[in-house]
């Protein structure tokens, strides 16, 4: 259904309402009005990587870990997934009457804010700290969980509407101050990309002030940016509770009753709390037009149409709840897991080799860990394979298996009370000294880093205050290394940290994430090279927090790859590969110039696996602008693909480069194509010196002149 048709249906069945039907309509908990056939609604629904909160569902990796399989096509597969097992849940709870919260078709995914500083707490719910990155797995996510039928499979939700990336303990009162360079170039594509590709049915305002003025208010951010220029035509939702906070923590009104009036009239349409109760006093006092709530009604109910649910003909409605948490779903996020898992070090021990073992100690507090596995904003699996449990099973019976968790995530002891601080350090020392090879699984969880209120973490609101790994791990990593014996370090993380100096000494690091719920197999299958790590980093690893800027500072001056002076630890789309590739012949072709002027550039190279493993490999390309003032300091990723070669197969890779990739954004926020000469990098990394060191290759590189 158009978004036309929608709208004059919810017109129609608008203008029967009363204001009071209206405004109770216009909160996340909707009431049924009998008299018009409308049922209650519940609004609230997270879907980030998969169904969450709303019992047993296929939990797949993260989203930072989704990100990392640079993979727009499989990302999509997988939001498709999770459209089809919410469709089967929300048809199963109605038919028991059930239309509680958790259970309706908005979904309130994808997070498509910038993670620029790994100390904030939710940036594992994003898709890393690269816009065109964030752009595209958000547009693939959203076209996912979406569909492409008559009604709206589910409808997507591209949040938080913007600047949004913590601190988490200031978000209710704080005022994030951006350039319009830095907002148009970093903060604003990925929503962007949402609404004008992939037609997102929502988006969800920030908490915090964006120059002044609520994010959730904002005449600016709302009206004249997202429905005049973008041509937004979906609904706009707060978070849950901002427009309480515009009277009791930003101060820009004076009461429930204007806040309620500022988000209306401004293009605020659900309420995620009861501020727009409010709204009828508003309107009754003259502080808000009825026809401003009118409008915003007529935007929900137009969602309600497209999603089918007035509908006798959806076809959705026909998904059974078999459909959901299927073997079948559970293979694709396993293959999730493995495509998206980075080898950040290898010096030939991995894959290992089952043969030549006769013992394996998996040590650490996120070894058998089931809250590592899930992140945040997660569903309740039907079953569990935790990283040991995961080597338990691909070691069989002749691999001898030794087990110690080593030290807790964070906490001093884990026998709390009686014990000595560290007490299991001596059974980790000699646990590693009886086994050929030490599995070290250290790193963080999702109740560790997260949003505010939902997390443990001793710093408080869910962010980290450093980079360092928490607890007593590093004291764990040290000792366990010093035994002498190899050390493949398993990192479960959905942020960057260091390892202070100890990655030297590591055999191996393969970071998995937050792999989901059967994140163990994918990653023991990894290990035994029974699948090959595919993952690039999609968030830039630094060696300090003293290589940040202040937390609160919103400039992107020093700030991820794409303008950061220091070199990283491990740098943005940095990740080995089991085999080896040979890149050779690139070339550079320029569109012919149309009525547009020129139109983009298509590269192509040969691709061969020289090794010794079949592999999918994610080739990058990256853009330098030589000449405009506004371009940014270093490369930008300007697009990436894949190639499937067996040893010894080789294959012509080709890559569109459209114009807008050599745009760059002035001063007052507007792209303009002001380079004249540019260099384009093909190749499995980025071009800066690290990366080559790390990979001991470099990508291939051909000028432009336009």
């Amino acid at each position: 259904m158009t978004h036309r048709q929608a709208h004059e249906k919810a017109k129609e069945l608008v203008a029967k309402m009363t204001l009071e039907e209206k405004v109770y309509q216009m909160t996340f908990r909707a009431p049924a009005i009998p008299r018009l056939g409308i049922p209650e609604y519940n609004w609230w629904n997270e879907g980030l990587h998969g169904v969450a909160r709303a019992g047993t569902a296929t939990v797949f990796p993260q989203a930072i870990a989704l990100a990392a399989m640079f993979d727009e096509e499989y990302l999509q597969k997988v939001a498709g997934i999770i459209a089809t097992e919410g469709r089967a849940k929300h048809n199963a709870y109605r038919a028991q009457g059930d239309r509680d919260i958790y259970k309706g078709l908005t979904f309130w995914s994808p997070n498509v804010n910038i993670f620029r500083d790994p100390r904030w707490g939710r940036g594992h719910e994003t898709y890393g700290e690269d816009p065109y990155l964030t752009s595209r797995m958000g547009v693939a996510f959203v076209r996912g969980l979406q569909g492409d039928g008559k009604y709206l499979k589910l409808a997507a939700c591209a949040k938080h509407f913007a600047v949004h990336s913590g601190p988490e303990g200031l978000r209710h009162e704080f005022n994030a101050e951006v350039s319009e360079k830095d907002l148009w170039e970093t903060y604003l594509p990925a929503f962007e990309a949402c609404v004008k590709e992939a037609d997102v049915e929502s988006l969800m305002g920030a908490y915090n002030r964006t120059d002044g003025d609520p994010c959730c208010g904002s005449h600016r951010l709302l009206t004249e940016i997202l429905r005049e220029q973008w041509g937004f035509q979906g609904h706009v939702t707060s978070d849950c509770w901002a427009i309480a906070d515009f009277h009791e923590h930003h101060k820009v009104t004076k009461n429930a009753v204007e806040s309620a009036a500022l988000a209306i009239e401004n293009g605020c349409d659900l309420n995620c709390g009861e501020v727009f109760l409010q709204a009828i006093t508003a309107v009754e006092e003259g502080k808000l037009k009825e026809e401003d709530v009118t409008r915003a009604c007529e935007n929900l109910m137009a969602t309600r149409f497209r999603l089918g649910l007035f509908a006798d003909d959806c076809e959705y409605d026909r998904i059974p709840y078999t459909e959901n948490d299927t073997e079948e779903n559970h293979a694709v996020a396993v293959r999730a897991a493995e495509k998206s898992m980075v080898l950040l070090k290898n010096d030939g021990i991995l894959p290992l080799c089952p043969e030549k073992l006769s013992s394996v100690a998996v040590i650490g507090p996120n070894a058998d860990s089931r809250v590592m596995l899930r992140g945040n904003y997660n569903g309740t699996p039907s079953r569990n394979v935790t990283l040991l449990e995961g080597i338990h099973q691909l070691a069989g019976d002749k691999i001898r298996v030794f087990y110690s968790e080593g030290c807790p995530l964070y906490r001093d002891a884990a026998e709390e009370g009686l014990a000595r601080v560290n007490d299991r350090l001596a059974e980790a020392v000699f646990t590693a000294r009886q086994a050929d090879v030490t599995l070290l699984c250290l790193g963080l969880d999702g109740e560790f880093e997260g949003e505010e209120g939902c997390t443990s973490n001793p710093y408080g609101a869910g962010d980290k205050g450093d980079l360092k790994l928490p607890g007593h791990q590093q004291e764990l990593l040290k000792a366990v290394l010093d035994t002498g014996k190899p050390v493949v370090l398993l990192l479960g993380t959905g942020s960057a940290v260091t390892f202070g100096g100890e990655e030297e000494r590591c055999r191996a690091i393969l970071n998995v994430w937050y792999p989901g719920a059967l994140g163990g197999l994918a990653a023991a299958r990894v290990l035994f090279g029974l699948a090959c790590p595919g993952g690039r980093l999609p968030i830039t690893f630094y060696r300090s927090e003293a290589d940040l800027p202040d937390f609160t500072d919103y400039r992107m001056q020093g700030r991820t790859y794409r303008y950061m002076q220091v070199p990283a630890l491990y740098p943005f789309g940095f990740g080995l590969t089991y085999s080896r590739f040979a890149l050779s012949g690139l070339t550079a072709e320029k569109e012919p110039d149309g009525p547009a002027g020129f139109a983009g550039v298509t590269l192509e190279m040969r691709v061969e696996n020289t090794g010794a493993f079949a592999e999918e490999v994610t080739l990058q390309a990256y853009i330098r602008d030589h000449d405009s003032p506004f371009a940014v300091p270093n490369v930008s990723l300007c697009g990436f693909t894949h190639v499937f070669l067996q040893p010894g197969q080789g294959e012509q890779v080709r890559l569109r480069v459209p114009r807008d990739r050599f745009e760059s954004v002035n001063e007052q926020g507007r792209r303009v194509l002001a380079g004249r000469r540019y260099t384009l990098y093909f190749g499995l990394t980025q071009p800066d010196a690290r990366s080559i060191e790390l990979a001991g290759q470099a990508p291939l590189s051909v000028e432009i002149a336009l």
